[in-house]
């Protein structure tokens, strides 16, 4: 009781320093299992002459995480040394505690919340003519999930139906102007999983693809775009008495992407063109509009999810860097991660790189070498966190296709080596291996240049991309393998 009386004293205090948006129309868009809301939009038309276009003030906000989780605090080094949240199939491990991400922090419907803004004047054509960074407080009206929000797009009518069709709107413009500079679109099918009350996986199915996906993801990547280029162009106040030791510029925490490796593209084409496509290489390497011009050519192809996985491995690794170099992904000369301090620590520090540039304040040598180090740091744990995640997901493929041995299924051979074929099931997307030891017809041998196996005999081949019935020989949890039989 006393701790919650102190929270309330403590948002009396703070609420006069902070920009007041509670009277502005704000809501959240998140997906239906969502516990932590760390965005909110807010849309407001500004006043215009008659003979003006529409203007509209958009603003992103995002919780104001370091309000409550301050430096050389014991919370701020677990949530360091975490530096994600990892969501595991069954469960999630926060990088913050419940009491913080699911209430404090997040941004519940009909609740006073601090929020750290991004605010926007944009008019018709999605062009920004002014942007407002700084500390607030919201009141979100309105939770909505993806689904809900996709209902009212759809339909036209319900409840903020014109502030989401103007956002969904500008968020298509804004999505073909990136297209245009470059951007590429990896996206591919994710499944879902259903579980019992064990955590059993009794159902697996493809998440939806829907439009209300990308209307947030445009209107995110807009503030941290946005964010990035601010602090990139911000210089520290002056100090003469720092000399040499201040830095010219306030520092950033980058998110870069670097050109894919020359090698790697030359491997990529020599895959893509033994799947009977072409991909057009740019001078010594690929550029983002070459991408774009293969996969729009796959597009509802049986191969269109190997190439995309492909050509994604092929990709440099994004990483965190306070030396910027550009997103060749994204196609962005700067860009950063601001909008999730809930689940990424990245988002964390740029949040406090950012309201110390906004408070004048200055930093040496030593901190600006800690934020160097902290980047190597946080994408070590980065790296670690994606592939627990994966790991995860294959456990739980496994166990649900080990209740199904001896069935059949449809899938696509995604990988050739000289023992077997890799098979991935189409709506599973579990993959198994189909050893050759198990081919009766035929001795099958491996003609790597193709990337098929080719019987001895028949002449018969199994190709990447071929479409295969198989059925499931074994499955085995511990391992996390599946073995598979083409029938």
């Amino acid at each position: 009781r006393a701790l919650k009386e102190d929270e309330k004293r403590i948002f009396r205090e703070e609420i006069p320093r902070r920009k007041d948006f509670r009277n502005t129309l704000t809501f959240t868009i998140d997906p239906a299992d969502a516990k932590d809301f760390d965005d909110a939009i807010s849309f407001r038309a500004l006043p215009v002459s008659s003979n003006q276009s529409p203007v509209f003030q958009i603003g992103v906000h995002i919780a104001d995480v370091s309000f409550f989780v301050r430096e050389n605090t014991t919370l701020n080094s677990e949530a360091r040394e975490r530096g994600f949240s990892v969501y595991l199939v069954d469960r999630t491990i926060p990088m913050l505690p419940e009491a913080l991400s699911n209430d404090l922090c997040s941004l519940n419907p009909d609740e006073d919340k601090f929020a750290f803004s991004a605010v926007f004047e944009i008019n018709e054509k999605a062009e920004v003519l002014s942007r407002w960074f700084g500390r607030t407080v919201i009141r979100s009206v309105k939770r909505f999930t993806y689904e809900n929000a996709q209902e009212v797009i759809d339909a036209k009518t319900g409840a903020l139906s014109e502030e989401l069709l103007t956002l969904n709107r500008l968020a298509k413009i804004m999505q073909e102007k990136n297209r245009k500079a470059g951007a590429i679109d990896f996206a591919q099918d994710e499944v879902k999983f259903e579980l019992d009350k064990d955590g059993w996986p009794v159902r697996v199915y493809k998440k939806p693809h829907l439009q209300t996906h990308k209307l947030i993801e445009e209107w995110m990547l807009l503030a941290n775009r946005e964010v990035a280029e601010f602090l990139s162009h911000a210089r520290p106040p002056a100090d003469r008495r720092a000399g040499e030791k201040q830095k010219s510029k306030a520092p950033v925490l980058y998110r870069i992407h670097d050109l894919p490796d020359s090698d790697k593209i030359t491997e990529l084409a020599l895959f893509v063109r033994a799947l009977g496509h072409h991909l057009p290489i740019t001078g010594k390497s690929v550029t983002g509009k070459d991408l774009q011009q293969l996969f729009k050519k796959i597009e509802g192809s049986a191969e269109e999810a190997l190439i995309k996985t492909t050509a994604l491995r092929s990709m440099s690794k994004a990483i965190y860097s306070t030396k910027n170099i550009g997103h060749f992904g994204l196609a962005m000369p700067f860009y950063t991660h601001f909008t999730s301090p809930i689940r990424r620590y990245a988002d964390l520090l740029i949040h406090r790189m950012l309201a110390g540039h906004l408070h004048g304040e200055k930093m040496d040598e030593q901190e600006w070498s800690e934020y160097e180090r902290l980047a190597a740091h946080i994408t070590e744990k980065e790296i670690a966190a994606a592939e627990a995640e994966r790991e995860s997901v294959k456990i739980k493929k496994v166990e649900y296709m080990s209740e199904r041995v001896g069935q059949e299924f449809s899938g696509v051979i995604s990988g050739v080596t000289e023992w077997g074929v890799y098979i991935e099931e189409n709506d599973t997307k579990a993959e198994g291996m189909a050893a050759l030891r198990n081919f009766g017809d035929d001795f099958y041998s491996l003609d790597e240049k193709h990337y098929c196996i080719v019987g001895a005999r028949s002449k018969k081949k199994y190709s990447l991309g071929d479409k295969v019935r198989f059925k499931i020989l074994s499955a085995d949890t511990e391992r996390k393998t599946l073995d598979y039989q083409i029938v």
